[in-house]
Order: structure tokens, then sequence, then C-alpha cells
């Protein structure tokens, strides 16, 4: 069988425009398929360069298949299951900095770069007060990119036109604005300069984003039978769901060099995504985290079968629209829509999520996700969401280790396991 590459296959060049740190699954499925979407759909003419953050990653994979990958999306789109190939044409080049740092440099040189994408775990938007300018590269990824935007300043003389439009993916509260911070700090730090200081500040747009779509990865126990469907052996095949959003804050008048709207991308522009991020944590987190103890102490082991049970999946659905909705200050047909999209997601076909594998540190879980609703709940009503709480009473017994004799696979801090140890015991 043929190895994917642009000679095996039909495929499109693109103009540099994206500066892309990170080439894993996620980012791949994500903002690439976006990418080739708007290319596609919209003369987006976008393409991809793509940095790896870490010294041993996928670009030596991608750039011999270069840079084309499958993504293969699955799951419930319109109320139907789907299963849908995509070739990706949009990454041009991948670059690792650790073995080539003057072709890192040289991108910096590039009049036509305008985005900065990069999602480099919650760990990577991170200063580190060892790292020097003069580092081939530096460990932490705000002072590589620190490194590279201070060499696009001098290059075109600290030209207005030439910052960039950066759109972290992070999983982090501000990913934006941290990025931002942490890029200043170096500058005053390697004293680079106020004319620079200024350029970061005033020319360059650092948003903040929410990401999600649920990102699966190499698909290894069907990957011979993908090659067949595809009639090519492709590495890189990323597997993930239909359902994708993407909120991005701050972009103002730039948005409009974004062509989402008209691909039908789910991509949403706002000046303060706070209230989807509560959304996204109180609706989808928030069910997630109630419906494992529920579930799995029923006897249920898959999320699937817990959405699909008449009475877990009624429990679950009732927690939604009447515990969950009505403390969220949003249209109640944006709620309605977002809350069946979620529980399509739980009910994804192709998906096979463990409620076990998805209990770990259930009690900060439900802290987080849930208590919020449960009081907003309390304060709104002045009555208890009966839902939640059974979820929170479910949570103490599913934390006693047992289920009908079994033994429970507890996995938590510490100080939790031991104080519910205590607490069962005595």
């Amino acid at each position: 069988m043929k190895k994917l590459n642009r000679a095996a296959v039909e495929s499109k060049s693109y103009s540099n425009k994206i500066i892309q740190f990170g080439e894993g699954n996620f980012l791949r499925a994500f903002v690439n398929w976006m990418v080739h979407t708007m290319n596609q759909q919209a003369g987006f003419d976008a393409g991809v360069v793509v940095i790896q953050p870490i010294e041993h990653g996928l670009v030596d994979m991608l750039n011999e298949q270069d840079g084309l990958y499958t993504v293969n999306l699955n799951g419930i789109k319109n109320g139907t299951p789907m299963n849908e190939y995509e070739l990706i044409d949009c990454i041009q080049q991948g670059i690792n900095p650790y073995s080539d740092y003057d072709a890192y440099l040289k991108l910096a040189e590039d009049p036509n770069f305008r985005f900065v994408v990069s999602n480099t775990t919650e760990a990577g938007i991170t200063y580190n007060a060892n790292d020097t300018l003069a580092d081939s590269p530096a460990i932490s990824f705000p002072a590589k990119l620190t490194a590279l935007l201070h060499k696009r300043f001098v290059h075109f003389n600290g030209a207005s036109d030439k910052g960039f439009i950066f759109l972290p993916c992070e999983l982090i509260d501000k990913n934006g604005e941290n990025l931002k911070r942490i890029i200043l700090k170096y500058a005053n730090d390697w004293q680079l300069g106020d004319a620079f200081v200024h350029w970061i500040e005033n020319d360059n747009v650092f948003c903040n984003t929410l990401v999600d779509r649920i990102v699966s990865g190499y698909p290894k126990n069907r990957i011979e039978k993908i090659h067949q469907t595809l009639g090519y052996q492709d590495n890189l095949v990323v597997e993930g769901e239909q359902f994708h959003l993407w909120v991005i804050e701050g972009l103002g008048a730039f948005e409009k060099e974004i062509p989402a709207e008209v691909c039908g991308l789910n991509i949403i522009f706002t000046q303060d995504l706070t209230p989807y991020r509560t959304r996204k944590v109180r609706i989808l987190n928030g069910a997630h985290t109630s419906l494992v103890p529920v579930g799995y102490l029923y006897g249920i082991d898959k999320v699937r079968e817990s959405v699909q049970d008449p009475v877990v999946g009624t429990f679950i659905q009732e927690a939604i629209t009447e515990n969950i909705c009505p403390t969220l200050d949003f249209p109640a047909n944006e709620l309605t829509q977002f809350s069946n999209d979620v529980l399509d997601r739980f009910r994804n076909p192709f998906l096979d999520h463990q409620l076990i594998s998805i209990s770990l540190n259930s009690v900060s879980k439900y802290k987080t996700r849930v208590l919020p609703s449960v009081l907003k709940y309390i304060e709104t009503k002045n009555e208890l969401p009966k839902h939640l709480l059974f979820s929170l009473a479910a949570l103490v017994v599913f934390y006693s280790g047992n289920r009908n004799g079994s033994r429970i696979e507890l996995k938590d801090d510490k100080e939790v396991l031991d104080f519910f140890k205590n607490q069962w015991e005595g």
C-alpha cells in the first residue's frame, strides 16, 4: 500500500499564515481541521508551519508525510451517527527548533505570518527564570516565542502591521492574557527595551480562548481497516468527535480575518468568554461528574450506556435541564441546544468512555464543576437541587470503594482517600 505524501494523493499548497506551536492530536483534529475547512470553503489560503515545542515529537513523521494526515470524525451529527474522513493539507512544514534553531528564527522574517496558535499543555504557558535570549532554544514556550517576536521586531524595525494574533488553546483560564504577561516579563528580564514592549502591547493581539472537542487520537485498534478504507498508509490518522466549539475573546475588528461563519464552523467571537466557560464547565463537565457515581453504582460501566439507560439516562437529562440550566444566564434556546449537543456527545456510538476512567479526582471535580450549580440553584430557587444532591450522595457511597461486593479502584489524592476510608471504617 502506498504511503501518504503529496506525490501519492491530490493536495493543495497554501501561503504561510499561521505559526503553530504543537503538532499533537488535538491541534491537528481541531485547529488544523478548521483551517483546512476555511481553505476549502472560503479561500482562506492559510498555510501552517508547525513548531515542535519539545525536543522529541512528531515533526519528523509529519515531514515524511509532507504535512498531510487524515482526520476521522465520528459521533452523532444532527441526530445521525456519522463516521467521516478528511485529508488535511494545510500544514506546509514542520520545524524542530532543537535541531534547527536557525530555521525557527528565520520564520520571524516572513511578512505573511499573521496568526500564532499553540497547545503546549496546561504546563506550557509558564515562566522559567533560567531562560535567556541566547538560548537555542529556550526551555519554556513563552521564552521561545519572545525570542521569535524580538527577531521579528528588529527585522521589520518595529512595524505596527507585523504583529501577530495569538490564539492559544492551552486549557488554562485567561490563556492569552497569561501568555502576554510572561512574554512581557521576559522582555523586561532580557532588557529588550521600551520600544519592543510597546510593540508587544499595542501591535499584537492576545486572545483568550476556550476550546472543546474530544480527540481520542490515533485509532490503533482500527488502523488496518482505516488504511484499507483510505487506500494509503497514514501514520498520523487522528480520531475525534463531530462536535467542536472554539470561543475566541477580544479579537474585535480582526474577526473578519477568520472566515468561520461562511463555513458553518462553530467559532464564537465574544468580548467575554466567561459565560461560555461557565456553561461548558457546568453542563458538559458537571453532567459528566454527576453521572459517574450514579451510573457506576447502578451497575453501568460506560458513559454511552448510562445515557441510553431509561433510569440513569432520565436522571442525567433531568439533572441538566432541571438543576443546572436554571442557574445559567443564557437564552433558553441556546441552553437547550448546548444540552442536547452534550447528550449526543455522551451517546457517541464510536467512543467507549469508561465511567471508572473519568472518576479520577471526583471530589475536586464535584467542587469545581457541580457545587457552584448546587449553590446557585439554592440561592435562586430557595430549594434543593435533588438530582445534583443525589449525585453527591452517590459520590460518598462510591468512595466507600464497594460496588455490590466488588472493589472500586478509587483514584484521588491520598488526603481524600484517607478521609473517606476513616469515615466508612469509623
